[in-house]
C-alpha cells in the first residue's frame, strides 16, 4: 500500500512513475530501469527477506556500472539498516525514505543540479555516523548452550493445560464481513495515509483531525459497500493439534494417541542478554516438554479478506482513480487483521479457556487476553519458511484461496497466519540477534545448509 502511495504522491507532483508491481525479480528491475532511462530506481519491502534482496540489488546495480541513486523504503526497512547493509554495496547514492509524504522531497533534491551534492553530502555524513553507532553496539550475546539452559522456566507439574473441544482442522468460507467491523483496529488505518495518532483519539487532533474525520467518512462509505455487494471474501482455516517441546523444536502429532509425528515446528531462542534479563525465550518453552509427561496443545490458523481485492483495486486504477484503489487494499487489510482478532476469540473458546472472556474492543486490541498467536517471519520466530509447514497443515491454498510466494509472502496480501499457544504466561518477544552456535543446530534440524539458514535469517545474524 505503501507503495501505491509512494507512485500517486511523486505523479501528483508531475514526476512520471514505472510501477513493476511486487514481487519482481532484481533482473527485471535493472532491466526496465535500463530500457526506460529511469533517474531513479525506489524498491519497497514489506517482510524480511526483501532486505537481503534488496542488497542484491544494490550490488547488481555496482556490477552493471549504473549511477543512478537507489531509494530504500517499505515496513521492514530502516534507515540504519540501510547504512550497514545496503548503502556499503553501491558506489552511488542510497537513500532510506522514512514515508511517502518525504518521497518527493527527496526525489527533488536528488533531481536539482543545486541541491544534489549538498543533499548527497549529508546522506553520508549521516549513514556513516549510523554505521559507526551499529559497530559500537554493546551487545553481549550469551552462548547458545547457556541460553538453552537459562530458558523461560514453567512448573509443568502444576500449570493447568487445557484440551481443545476438537483436534484438526476446520475451514470457515466467505465469512460475513460485517460481523468483523467491531473488531476493527483503525489506528494502523490511519497510519497507512500518514495521519499519526491514535483512533479515535485522531479525530481531535489539531493537525490531522479533519483530514481523518474526512477519510474515515469515506472509508466507512467504501466498507459499507463493500459489504453489501459482497465483493471481499473472507476466508479462513484453522484447527489445533497434539503437542510437546522436545528442545526448541515442537512436534505436533496426528491424533491423541500422540504415536505418529505430523511435523515439527523449528523455533529459536534469544541470546542477547540485556540489563535485568533473567531468561532468555523461546515459542517451544510455552509447550510441555516431552519428558513433562502433560498432554499439551498447540493450534495454527490461515485467514484471508483479499479474495477479490486486487481485482477490485485493479478496477479502480483503471479508472484513474487511485484514491479508492488505495482504499480498497487499505480496508482489505484491516479486515484480514480483524478477521485474525475474530478467530482468535473463537478459537480461545473452543480451547475452553476463553469461554468466560469480556473484554472490551479496546482491550481485545491491547491484547488483555490468554494467549498469543505469533506469524512466522516476524519477531518471535524470524523464520519465514516456517510458513510452509503451517500452510501444508491447514491445507491452506486449497481451503483459504491463500498462496506463498518464493519468498514465503502470501498473497493476497491481506492474510494473515500464524501459531496459537495458550500457555498463561505466554507473551510476545523478539529473538533479535543469535550465534552461530544456534544457527548450526538449526540448520541440522531443519535440515538445511547453513549458508541457506543464513540467507533467510540475515537480519538476524549476530556474527
Amino acid at each position: 500500500i505503501g507503495k501505491n502511495i509512494v507512485g500517486v504522491v511523486l505523479g501528483c507532483n508531475s514526476y512520471e512513475v514505472i510501477d513493476l508491481g511486487v514481487m519482481v525479480s532484481c533482473e527485471h528491475i535493472l532491466e526496465k530501469a535500463v530500457e526506460h532511462g529511469v533517474d531513479i530506481i525506489g524498491l519497497s519491502g514489506l517482510i524480511t527477506p526483501s532486505l537481503d534482496e534488496m542488497s542484491y540489488v544494490a550490488s547488481e546495480m555496482k556490477r552493471l556500472k549504473m549511477n543512478v541513486p537507489l531509494l530504500i523504503g517499505g515496513a521492514t526497512t530502516s534507515a540504519k539498516h540501510t547504512a550497514v547493509k545496503i548503502a556499503p554495496k553501491y558506489d552511488h547514492p542510497t537513500v532510506h525514505v522514512l514515508d511517502a509524504s518525504r518521497c518527493v522531497g527527496v526525489v527533488d533534491r536528488l533531481l536539482s543540479d543545486e541541491m544534489c551534492d549538498d543533499f548527497v553530502a549529508k546522506n553520508r555524513k549521516t549513514q556513516a555516523d549510523l554505521v559507526r553507532s551499529y559497530n559500537a553496539r554493546d551487545i553481549k550475546l550469551v552462548p547458545y548452550a547457556e541460553a538453552k539452559e537459562r530458558q523461560f522456566a514453567t512448573d509443568w507439574d502444576t500449570i493447568q493445560i487445557d484440551k481443545p473441544a476438537f483436534i484438526g482442522r476446520k475451514v470457515i468460507r466467505d465469512h460475513d464481513l460485517r460481523d468483523l467491523t467491531n473488531y476493527i483496529d483503525w489506528s494502523p488505518f490511519f497510519m497507512t495515509w500518514e495521519l499519526k495518532g491514535k483512533y479515535p483519539q485522531i479525530f481531535d487532533d489539531q493537525k490531522y483531525g479533519t483530514e481523518a474525520r474526512k477519510l474515515f467518512a469515506d472509508a466507512n462509505q467504501l466498507l459499507n459497500q463493500l459489504i453489501d455487494s459482497r465483493q471481499l471474501m473472507a476466508n479462513a482455516a484453522y484447527g489445533f493439534w497434539p503437542a510437546a517441546s522436545d528442545g526448541d523444536d515442537i512436534i505436533l502429532y496426528t491424533d491423541e494417541s500422540r504415536s505418529k509425528e505430523l511435523c515439527r515446528l523449528h523455533m529459536l531462542r534469544q541470546q542477547w542478554e540485556r540489563t535485568g534479563q533473567t531468561c532468555f525465550r523461546s515459542l517451544a518453552d510455552y509447550v510441555a516438554p516431552l519428558e513433562s509427561r502433560r498432554e499439551d496443545y498447540v493450534g495454527a490458523f490461515v485467514v484471508t479478506a483479499g479474495i477479490g481485492a486486487d481485482e477490485l483495486a485493479q478496477k479502480y486504477q483503471d479508472e484513474h482513480d487511485d484514491y479508492n484503489s488505495i482504499m480498497v487494499k487499505a480496508l482489505a487489510d484491516r479486515l484480514a487483521e480483524a478477521f485474525a482478532e475474530s478467530l482468535h476469540a473463537q478459537a480461545r473458546v473452543d480451547w475452553g479457556y476463553g469461554a468466560t472472556e469480556h473484554f472490551t474492543n479496546a482491550e481485545v486490541i491491547a491484547e488483555k487476553y490468554r494467549g498469543i498467536r505469533p506469524a512466522p517471519g516476524y519477531p518471535a520466530c524470524p523464520d519465514h519458511t516456517e510458513k510452509q509447514t503451517l500452510f501444508e497443515i491447514l491445507d491452506a491454498r486449497n481451503q483459504t484461496g491463500v498462496e506463498l510466494t518464493e519468498s514465503f509472502a502470501m498473497t493476497p496480501a491481506a492474510s494473515v497466519s500464524g501459531w496459537y499457544f495458550a500457555h498463561p504466561d505466554a507473551r510476545y518477544f523478539s529473538v533479535d540477534r543469535i550465534t552461530r552456535d544456534q544457527v548450526e543446530d538449526y540448520a541440522a534440524r531443519k535440515e538445511m545448509s547453513v549458508e541457506t539458514v543464513e540467507r533467510w535469517l540475515a537480519p538476524n545474524l549476530g556474527y
